[in-house]
């Protein structure tokens, strides 16, 4: 993949670049993407993907991809398969730099070591609801654990009995010793190590019972690494002066500096992974690559394009401040991409026959199209003519005002690609619903009108003979509400969208679908780009996502107050 060779301009870039320019880490610049393997990876991540790996580019330095595996009872193998793919697939790759914090497990055991020589951790048996009431509150100052005052030798003694299994969990946890007045309550003596026991880890497997806690692990292992910019979203901000303090305490020569910078708060979403995980869990998606969900997998299979996410990603910025960013800027990077690169095709999502009495039974006219009509280099293809055809019902009424500029009882219409047609009579059935049109064609008509007379509507069609079966799924906003995460006390579950997936299973499309495979995407006329999904497989026909209308169609209704 490319990248735009000049940086842009924000806060971080400025950091690194003032870094270089005093020598600070000897001029290196060196990331890391540090996910927590208990779920899929969604858009928020994709703005830490892009941000952590293109620093990496623009200052020519090196991103690793480190998992943060230390919390076996909610992280497994599958997760940890689907995040790589998820980073090479938006264009990233770390090379041989793939590591997982247990790759430290021995190392952190041996700092949590000299943090009790030194007298600055100890092993506490408070419970954890104990331990919430020493903890205090943010007006009350916390109280010292009883236990705080154990000797060196206690404390080494315990830890190396929580190690090989001795207590139960819960019973005790090694908590660092700072300062239980702090106003800062990261600093009121946090857990660095509690027993798990009964768990395999995917990759120490039962090797381990204690584990080591995020804010502990994650500064050494940035360290370890040879990390210049740990760099992080803004609720991690309160937690620097502790990854500072870890650092400060344990005999290791680099040093990160952690930089917080705002998450992506998107509108008619969650990012949470808890909530993510109860909506698949609950069964209100079909799974996290579900395409209405905002994780990449889901993202990838209703047919976004990683160059259109890495453009979202750099057009939202980065900054410190909080905001939330409108749906619609996603929906029109895609768009822009498709709009360049996708195919068009015919389909007809909800089919009205038309028969073309003037065109003889068994009669076939190959008309030579285009696949794009700004990109030659797409090619042509045919698409064939029939007697029988089939449009959209919507293009058609029997009486409308001079406005609806498509097909009407005795009025005319151009066949996009092709011929005029009148139509002629108004089949019904029983219950008066439009069944049938009876038409004919004027063949003088192909590509041009005659002189002075003019058709102004133009729709599109499939030939009913050569038409390939379609599921077309209408995919939506998952929720109704902007902010579902803060909705006046509302669950975010009461605002699901009802109409979040649309199917339909009458639809047509022209003969070139058939070859269509897993992935492509196209562009079907006058309704939007669609990508043919690459899990949903129906024997008798093609099962098609819809990626995006053709326009915002959200935004009257939300000037309208819908």
């Amino acid at each position: 993949m490319s990248h735009q060779t000049e940086a842009p301009s924000n806060f971080i870039h400025k950091i690194i670049e003032a870094d270089i320019a005093s020598g600070k880490h000897g001029g290196r610049v060196a990331t890391r993407f540090p996910p927590e393997p208990n779920g899929y990876l969604h858009i928020g991540h994709a703005k830490s993907i892009c941000l952590n790996f293109g620093l990496a580019v623009d200052f020519n330095g090196r991103c690793n991809l480190r998992f943060d595996d230390t919390n076996p009872h909610k992280e497994n193998i599958e997760y940890v398969e689907a995040i790589q793919q998820d980073v090479r697939w938006l264009g990233f790759d770390w090379d041989d730099r793939l590591y997982y914090a247990s790759d430290y497990f021995e190392q952190l055991y041996l700092y949590a070591v000299e943090l009790i020589n030194k007298g600055r951790a100890y092993v506490c048996d408070l419970d954890a609801e104990q331990v919430r009431d020493y903890r205090g509150t943010l007006t009350e100052p916390g109280r010292n654990s009883p236990y705080r005052e154990r000797s060196v030798a206690e404390n080494l003694e315990l830890f190396a009995r929580m190690r090989a299994g001795e207590f139960p969990d819960g019973a005790k946890v090694l908590r660092a010793k700072i300062d239980m007045a702090s106003p800062n309550m990261n600093l009121r003596d946090p857990a660095l190590y509690r027993i798990r026991h009964g768990v395999i880890h995917h990759q120490t497997g039962e090797a381990w019972c204690i584990y080591p806690l995020y804010d502990y692990t994650h500064p050494i292992s940035d360290a370890l690494e040879g990390i210049t910019h740990s760099i992080c979203t803004l609720e991690f901000e309160d937690h620097r002066p502790l990854y500072d303090w870890v650092l400060d305490h344990i005999t290791i020569d680099c040093h990160p500096q952690q930089i917080e910078f705002s998450r992506l708060n998107l509108e008619h979403t969650v990012v949470s992974k808890r909530k993510l995980t109860q909506l698949v869990d609950d069964g209100h998606v079909e799974g996290w690559d579900d395409p209405r969900m905002p994780t990449l997998a889901g993202l990838r299979r209703r047919g976004y394009t990683p160059a259109a996410i890495r453009t979202f990603c750099e057009r939202i910025g980065v900054s410190r401040a909080d905001s939330l960013v409108e749906m619609a800027l996603l929906e029109n990077c895609i768009r822009e991409d498709l709009n360049d690169i996708a195919p068009r095709r015919m389909a007809v999502l909800k089919p009205l026959k038309v028969v073309i009495e003037n065109l003889a039974e068994g009669q076939v006219e190959e008309l030579e199209v285009p696949n794009h009509p700004q990109q030659p280099a797409l090619g042509t293809r045919r698409v064939p003519l029939s007697r029988v055809i089939y449009i959209d019902q919507d293009d058609f009424r029997e009486e409308a005002s001079k406005k609806f500029k498509r097909l009407v009882a005795g009025g005319e219409v151009r066949l996009r690609f092709a011929y005029v047609i009148r139509c002629d009579q108004v089949i019904k059935d029983a219950q008066g619903n439009v069944i049938e049109l009876r038409c004919s064609y004027d063949p003088a008509t192909l590509g041009a009108d005659p002189a002075g007379r003019k058709v102004k509507g133009v729709i599109h069609w499939v030939s009913a003979a050569h038409a390939v079966p379609l599921e077309v799924r209408l995919y939506d906003r998952l929720f109704t509400h902007k902010t579902p995460d803060n909705a006046g006390g509302r669950d975010y579950r009461e605002l699901l969208n009802p109409e979040s997936l649309r199917t339909l299973t009458q639809a047509v499309g022209e003969r070139s679908l058939a070859q269509a495979r897993a992935g492509d995407r196209f562009q079907f006329e006058r309704e939007g780009y669609f990508c043919l999904d690459g899990v949903l497989a129906a024997k008798d026909r093609q099962v098609f996502n819809r990626i995006v209308t053709l326009r915002d169609s959200w935004a009257k209704i939300e000037e309208q107050g819908g």
